[in-house]
């Protein structure tokens, strides 16, 4: 059977959000809570966006899929948890994650909020089986620890272990990320057959080019410009680290994680019935002093 695939792009992040399906059944990778941090606006208009393609083409939603706990934009997964009913998905590694940033925003890494935030946590090796769809789970360290990618027959959704050519590989400079460990998850990419298709979490294309939501394994292994099949290891992680100390902090970064950790779900109302999105700051120098 078939496998189709719809994907969504999200502007405002360069993310994109997957909608495969086959057989009437479907899963939805990485999808997007629309957030303004200027305003503090939190909606669900690019949500809403994959619930209606799923009605107009008469799909069953059975598992919505979480690559990673994503630092650059929020996700809506409680949102069509709540509106479908299907449960979230991503992997375990996200105890490890969930372990090192609790703490920065006040919170006891062993509360139910983070422990029952997501229904299901996968491990390399993995079948998960949705509807007609079987999905292979792939662990992909290197990101972060809890990267996965989803193998359904020659597609595999990679998060951002991987972007178009023309871009290169994620970063490794978050907690639990590891510049070997990204080389061998790539290395694994790049070793299935060459017509497989590696569908993208992110695209940042440069003026000229169309967004790309997809790369054949044959072309990433050729022509990735960080990592092609014949980088050595020393070159690309003597590349990435050089790299990635230059790279700010994600725009996103401590609101995303708030959200991401808890499996999609906002912190919980405090009095008066407002929610707030916490920055841990870092106080340096003369500045400790304003306290």
């Amino acid at each position: 059977m078939a496998l189709a695939v719809q994907s969504f792009f999200h502007a405002p992040t360069g993310t994109w959000s997957h909608v495969a399906h086959a057989g009437g059944d479907a899963v939805v990778v990485d999808p997007v809570l629309d957030f303004d941090a200027a305003s503090g606006r939190i909606g669900t208009d690019s949500a809403r966006v994959l619930l209606e393609y799923l009605s107009q083409q008469g799909l069953r939603l059975r598992h919505v899929l979480e690559t990673h706990a994503h630092a650059d934009h929020l996700s809506a997964a409680a949102f069509l948890r709540i509106r479908t009913g299907a449960p979230v998905a991503i992997g375990s590694g996200i105890r490890s994650v969930q372990a090192h940033f609790a703490p920065l925003f006040g919170w006891d890494p062993g509360d139910a909020a983070l422990h029952d935030a997501f229904d299901t946590l996968l491990g390399d090796g993995d079948v998960l089986q949705a509807g007609a769809l079987r999905i292979e789970v792939m662990a992909l360290p290197g990101h972060t620890a809890d990267s996965l990618g989803y193998r359904i027959g020659d597609n595999v959704f990679v998060g951002d272990t991987l972007f178009a050519p023309d871009i290169g590989t994620a970063r490794c400079d978050f907690p639990g990320g590891d510049c070997q460990a990204l080389y061998r998850s790539i290395h694994r990419l790049h070793s299935l057959p060459g017509d497989t298709l590696l569908w993208l979490c992110h695209d940042y294309p440069p003026a000229g080019r169309e967004r790309r939501a997809s790369v054949s394994v044959a072309e990433s292994a050729r022509d990735n410009r960080m990592l092609a099949a014949d980088t050595p290891e020393e070159a690309f992680v003597a590349a990435r680290r050089a790299r990635d100390a230059g790279l700010p902090a994600p725009q996103l970064l401590y609101p995303a994680l708030q959200v991401n950790i808890r499996g999609g779900r906002l912190p919980p109302a405090e009095a008066g019935g407002r929610r707030y999105l916490r920055t841990p700051l870092r106080v340096e120098g003369d500045a400790d002093g304003l306290g």
